[in-house]
């Protein structure tokens, strides 16, 4: 009889991968470590007001919070991957204004209050704790660097300022690396070339920054005219909350939930997009469409979730072999289509064959390692099958491209899977309308 598990045992951590738990722990401990051996450096570096101050940023992030109340659960429901909350406005003026030890009390009355008004029941208390301690090595960082100058210079001489720019840098640095490590630790590719993909994510990163820059701007103000103008950057800040909730909001309803591609609509309208263009500037395009071999077997043998793994694993594999400027979607079920705009190759054949084999040769070395009670499977010996078409030679439209290259991917099953097909002289006669001829 299985004895169910109580108390401690029972926590959501524990069932993680051993790396993810190992860097959470890690990281954890260095913060408390970081944090107590800093108190009694730094309380005779603390300046006159600093209770004040950090009684007005924890009241600013509270405050910034509650008018926020709203927008930030709807962005918790609507993405539950870890996101930037702009609670560093707040945490990086402390890092600005005052010793490591101090600016820490700061990050935990704010996170204190974003779990018990946002976070509760949305996500694990590992996790919170977790960003927690990202923040308060962030904000150590980030204070070591402006003290190095005279605080009360800071923000008013150039040394001031590029140690300013320096502490920016280094809390995104120690913040960002320290939780977009932990994301792919906790996926199926756990490779250098992931860990820079999603460290790089634009959005992400100049939202971070952008933050950032408020808080140092929050801090100048403080610094100069004293803690109550703070209450200035509030305004902007709820602004920004909700300009970041419609962002959110149209990139979900654009993305698969499974893959993190586009979804079938989405791709749709922007490779109409695409080759509207190219026929205007005379360009050219190739067009993939892949299909997993035997995915059913996939999900019969070691069920749905461990599916939903092997689709991420493949859809990352896909991307990791296109440009940023080529669309990548998900067309539903074990479907993929990818859009290679402007090759330089004749009708974009030679080019998206190349690029089709990068895949197929990717795919087949994918091992997905999935974490179950059982201990984890490992599946492996995947292929893809996949079809092309090129832009103008095999279709004037998108339709007539998803149609050629469809069916080559059929021919490319009928060949015996694992393998490319490229183009109408791939397809059975008849298996696809004739092509009217293309008008440049």
């Amino acid at each position: 009889m299985r004895v169910p598990r109580r108390g401690v045992a029972r926590w959501a951590v524990w069932t993680l991968p051993v790396p993810v738990l190992a860097v959470i722990l890690a990281v954890e401990l260095l913060a408390v470590g970081t944090l107590a051996t800093s108190v009694p450096r730094d309380i005779a570096l603390l300046p006159h007001n600093w209770a004040l101050v950090v009684a007005v940023l924890v009241a600013a992030g509270v405050l910034s919070t509650e008018a926020s109340l709203g927008v930030e659960r709807m962005r918790h429901r609507s993405d539950e991957t870890p996101h930037i909350d702009l609670s560093s406005v707040w945490t990086f003026a402390a890092a600005a204004l005052l010793p490591g030890a101090a600016a820490s009390l700061v990050v935990l009355g704010i996170y204190g209050h974003l779990y018990t008004r946002v976070w509760r029941g949305g996500i694990p208390p590992h996790r919170a704790i977790y960003s927690t301690a990202t923040v308060v090595l962030a904000v150590q960082a980030a204070s070591a660097v402006t003290g190095l100058v005279e605080r009360t210079s800071l923000f008013q001489s150039l040394p001031g300022l590029a140690a300013v720019v320096l502490a920016l840098l280094a809390y995104a640095a120690v913040n960002m690396v320290l939780v977009v490590a932990v994301i792919v630790l906790s996926g199926p590719n756990r490779d250098l070339a992931t860990f820079l993909h999603v460290l790089t994510r634009g959005d992400e990163a100049v939202l971070e920054f952008a933050t950032l820059s408020m808080g140092a701007l929050a801090a100048g103000a403080m610094g100069a005219l004293g803690p109550a103008y703070a209450v200035l950057v509030l305004p902007p800040l709820i602004v920004l909350h909700r300009t970041v909730l419609v962002r959110q909001l149209e990139e979900a309803a654009s993305v698969d939930g499974k893959t993190g591609l586009l979804n079938a609509a989405a791709w749709h309208v922007r490779a109409v997009r695409v080759l509207r263009r190219a026929e205007r500037t005379g360009g050219r395009a190739g067009l993939l469409v892949l299909d997993l071999d035997h995915f059913k077997m996939v999900n019969d043998q070691y069920g749905h979730l461990v599916g939903d793994h092997v689709l991420a694993a493949v859809a990352a594999a896909v991307r990791a072999e296109v440009r940023d400027e080529d669309l990548v979607g998900r067309f539903g079920g074990e479907e993929f289509v990818v859009l290679l705009p402007s090759t330089d190759a004749e009708d974009g054949r030679v080019a998206a064959v190349a690029v089709a084999e990068r895949i197929r040769r990717r795919v087949a070395d994918i091992q997905v390692d999935v974490p179950d009670a059982r201990g984890g499977v490992v599946v492996d010996n995947l292929t893809v099958s996949i079809g092309g078409a090129s832009f103008p030679a095999d279709g004037a439209d998108l339709a007539q491209l998803l149609e050629v290259a469809d069916a080559a991917m059929y021919a490319a099953k009928r060949a015996g899977r694992n393998t490319v097909r490229m183009g109408l002289h791939a397809v059975p006669s008849g298996a696809v309308r004739p092509v009217p001829p293309h008008h440049s």
